[in-house]
């Protein structure tokens, strides 16, 4: 298993189970023992500073892929939709996508008339929610991952 791909908490339940196989069998270790041996078992010195490089590991990238069915919200409607088109920005840390929603949004709150969406241009952080041409949030869209 490599450093990408462990977790505190699948760590951490890897120690509980390590404790009760061990308690099944007559011998008794503490969590912080089943922690420390998880931790060399890995190739560090002890649990701390197992813990404290993955933590310190860049969050995996989610970004949706084409076709891929979405949900979120659009100015606070929700939505279901597929991304048509995704494409690297000059934006720090931000990816172009091409939403069309499975149903219209009127975008309006007017009584007197309607304006609908089905299909919007975005910008996405690693977060997945919207950001401005500059990285900054603009709360228009957010993306709930799957």
């Amino acid at each position: 298993m490599s450093l990408n791909t462990l977790t505190i908490e699948s760590l951490k339940l890897q120690a509980r189970r390590m404790r009760d196989h061990f308690a099944e069998n007559d011998m008794d270790i503490s969590y912080a023992a089943a922690l420390e041996t998880l931790a060399k078992q890995h190739g560090f010195k002890d649990w701390n500073i197992l813990s404290a490089t993955i933590k310190k590991q860049p969050k995996p990238d989610i970004c949706p892929s084409l076709d891929q069915k979405i949900s979120g919200t659009y100015l606070g409607h929700r939505f279901t939709g597929d991304i048509l088109k995704m494409q690297p920005s000059n934006t720090q840390g931000a990816r172009r996508y091409t939403i069309r929603f499975d149903h219209p949004i009127d975008v309006v709150e007017s009584q007197h008339f309607s304006s609908y969406r089905q299909q919007i241009n975005c910008f996405l952080d690693h977060s997945l929610n919207s950001v401005d041409h500059k990285g900054r949030p603009d709360n228009i869209v957010r993306l709930i991952p799957a």
